[in-house]
Formats: C-alpha cells, sequence, structure tokens
C-alpha cells in the first residue's frame, strides 16, 4: 500500500494538514525546516500524490476524456492525435474509452466509465448516441463535444461541411467531363449520409444530369460496402466516375473493378472521401476530398476548455473545419 499523508505526518511529527499545505507548496504556517523535513520523508516513503482524490475534493480536474467508436475507422487516429496533441501543450490528460457504436449498453457503459470520475470534458468521435445516452451525458453536467458527426438540433460539434464534401466530389468529376457518377456504400440515414448524398444530388441537378436510381449504392462506408457497391455496377457499368463515401469503401470500389477487369482511371475514375493516409499506400493513389482530422481534435479541445473557462456548457457551437480536394492518379479527363 501507497504512503500516505498520515505516514509522513506521524514520521515528521507533524499534523496532517501541515504535510498538506506542504505538499500543496501554500507557503504559510509552517518553517523552511518542517518543509524540508516533509518533503524528505515523502521521498523516503515513495509517496505519491492521489490525482483523483485531490480533483474530487477541489471538484475540478485536468482530464480530458474520448469516446471513441470501436469500429474500425481510418481517421480516428489522426483525431486523437490532435486531441492529445492540444490537451498536452496545455497540461491537460487523456484517457480514451472503446464503445460499441451501434449497442445502447456499450454505449451506457462507456459513458459511465468517464462520467463516474472527474473529467473536465468529453469528447465523442463518430459516435450517434441513443436518446437516453444522450439525456446521461447531459444530466452529467459535464461540458461535451462530438467530434467528426454532425447534428440538425443543437448539439455542440466540430466536424465538416457534409454537403459540400457531396457536392465538391461529385463536382470534381464533372468539371473533367463524366456525365454518368454513381455513389458508393453511402449511408442514407445517419446524417452524415444524408448530407452528402444531398451535395451530391445538387452537383448533378446544377450540370442537368438526371441519376438513375441504381447510381446510388448504400453501404456502411466500410472496404465491403466499396466492393459490394461495385459488384453492383457490374463490368459492364456504364459509369465513368464514382465517388467512394470513405477511403476504405474507395478501396473496395478500387479492387473489386479490378476483379472484374476494368483499369482505374482508364475505364473508371474514383474519388475518395475523408483523405487519410490510405489513399497514398495504394495503386493509383486515390483523388480524394480530404477532411482535417487533426483539426478536429485540437478545435475539440480548445471548446472544452472555452466552456471549462467561462464556467457554461457548450451550446449552439458547432463549428465546421475545412476541406480540401487532392488530385491524385485514380482520375482523369473524359
Amino acid at each position: 500500500m501507497s504512503a500516505t499523508i498520515k505516514d509522513i505526518a506521524r514520521k515528521v511529527g507533524v499534523a496532517p494538514s501541515t504535510v498538506s499545505r506542504v505538499l500543496s507548496n501554500k507557503s504559510k504556517y509552517y518553517t523552511s525546516e518542517t518543509a524540508e523535513k516533509v518533503k524528505e520523508a515523502a521521498r523516503e516513503l515513495g509517496y505519491k500524490k492521489n490525482q483523483a482524490a485531490v480533483e474530487l475534493v477541489k471538484k475540478q480536474s485536468n482530464v480530458i476524456a474520448a469516446v471513441v467508436s470501436s469500429v474500425k475507422t481510418n481517421f480516428a487516429g489522426q483525431i486523437i492525435d490532435g486531441i492529445q496533441a492540444e490537451a498536452s501543450k496545455n497540461g491537460y490528460n487523456l484517457i480514451v474509452v472503446y464503445s460499441n457504436s451501434a449497442s445502447a449498453e456499450e454505449q451506457k457503459k462507456a459513458l459511465l466509465t468517464v462520467i463516474e470520475r472527474p473529467v473536465m470534458g468529453i469528447l465523442l468521435l463518430s459516435i450517434a448516441l441513443s436518446d437516453d445516452n444522450m439525456d446521461l451525458l447531459k444530466e452529467s453536467d459535464i461540458p461535451y463535444c462530438f467530434l467528426s458527426m454532425g447534428f440538425e438540433d443543437d448539439r455542440p460539434y466540430v466536424s465538416s461541411d457534409d454537403e459540400k464534401i457531396g457536392y465538391e466530389a461529385t463536382k470534381f468529376l464533372i468539371d473533367r467531363g463524366h456525365r454518368k457518377i454513381g455513389l458508393a456504400a453511402i449511408d442514407g440515414f445517419p446524417y452524415t449520409g444524408r448530407l452528402r448524398l444531398a451535395g451530391y444530388k445538387k452537383a448533378l441537378s446544377e450540370a442537368n444530369i438526371i441519376p438513375d436510381d441504381s447510381w446510388v449504392q448504400s453501404g456502411d462506408y466500410s472496404y465491403s460496402a466499396g466492393e459490394a457497391a461495385m459488384k453492383a455496377y457490374g463490368k459492364g457499368t456504364d459509369l465513368t466516375g464514382i465517388v467512394a463515401a470513405s477511403d476504405l469503401a474507395a478501396i473496395g470500389v478500387l479492387n473489386q473493378a479490378r476483379n472484374l477487369g476494368l483499369s482505374v482511371p482508364d475505364d473508371l475514375s474514383i474519388v475518395s472521401i475523408d483523405g487519410t493516409e490510405m489513399c497514398q499506400i495504394v495503386q493509383p493513389q486515390l483523388t480524394s476530398v480530404s477532411q482535417d482530422f487533426y483539426e478536429m481534435g485540437v478545435v475539440g479541445v480548445q471548446r472544452i476548455e472555452e466552456s471549462v473557462l467561462n464556467k457554461k456548457k457548450l451550446s449552439n457551437n458547432q463549428q465546421l473545419v475545412a476541406i480540401y480536394i487532392d488530385e491524385r492518379d485514380s482520375t482523369k479527363l473524359v
């Protein structure tokens, strides 16, 4: 068992309150000689401050909790890197808790893990909470912010403009002469997917292109969803371009296109959404509409800090980070 303040007090022969003041660097009510004795005894006994206990007493914390979807993605690491960098710069600690984003029970366990300890704020990465768990989060009275996910209500979030993402990806292909453009592996039910689909349709409409229903293939942004979409399009597809809903889906489209004997970009141009390093480790490298995931993490910490300093919850504080197009080798003029 580790040494306590009372152990140090007994060894030095002073009151525990004196030891507490010395170890907290409160300079009043003790002499320099007493301070030296207390510090020496603390070293000898191997005393370590219980930061969690201190935080509970002060009702303050320097810990930020990140709740991350356990569904494998290729961008969560970049967001966590941004959180960690900004947290470290400001003297905050970070804990990361994973949750099965599709299970309300697993969501609740993850939330309780962080809510039941003193944390200064909670960042939620691509997690769509159930209504009950959203209520639990609100009732905790802990500042929170969602990252890489937007909402129609006033929940605080830092994300990208998903309608603009769908629009820019589609317009990029239109500007290069494509008229028959698919949208692969998009989930049309959540807010993110609906916005990207809306952007895709807007770009086609502006170009007076009427899409066939078969051009949009639904999915869950995964590699297998990209494969399935390309299988549905088939070897004889008349599409000349495809917007893939994620980098993983784009690679699924790319590999399945090869399996069907199609050449990228000669037979089919592909634009990916996300723009992580995965776009550069495949051949041909994937043109992408890229999101600044690292910046999402940085801004998320800043939003929590702002809320703590202002002693209020974030409200109607929804921030979008920039997107940009990285043109690589998977697209061409037609």
